[in-house]
């Protein structure tokens, strides 16, 4: 696949799966032993953000892996890190890496980093 096509499946992951939460999606853009995994946790953050809208503000390919950096909107309704829903507003920000081969997305949670304290301290669970 080339890089386009690669970065085209991966906007698909943040814009169908997680915009539009259609968890249909992942059986397309995934492995089969990864479908799973992202369904489960997609549907988790769904009770904890459920009006959660992720921004993709950079979208770089290199070989077989996508790098995007985003910005997710939320509002915190479930616990979430050991805090209690809290209603407040969220802004959060990170970089996630995909590995593709063949087509599909077979890497990539244990490869992301966004801001933990950020959200911590935006509901006043960590000083700022």
């Amino acid at each position: 696949m080339s890089t386009q096509q690669n970065k085209a499946i991966v906007r698909r992951l943040w814009e169908e799966v997680w915009n539009q939460n259609n968890l249909a999606v992942c059986d397309e853009i995934f492995a089969p032993d990864y479908a799973e995994h992202e369904k489960g946790f997609r549907a988790y953050l769904q009770t904890v953000f459920p009006d959660s809208h992720h921004t993709i503000e950079d979208l770089i390919a290199e070989d077989d892996k996508v790098v995007t950096r985003f910005r997710i909107s939320a509002t915190h309704q479930g616990e979430f890190l050991g805090v209690p829903a809290t209603g407040t507003p969220v802004k959060l920000t990170g970089i996630w890496i995909h590995r593709l081969e063949h087509g599909r997305i077979v890497e990539g949670q244990q490869w992301g980093e966004w801001d933990a304290l950020g959200f911590l301290q935006q509901v006043g669970a960590a000083p700022e």
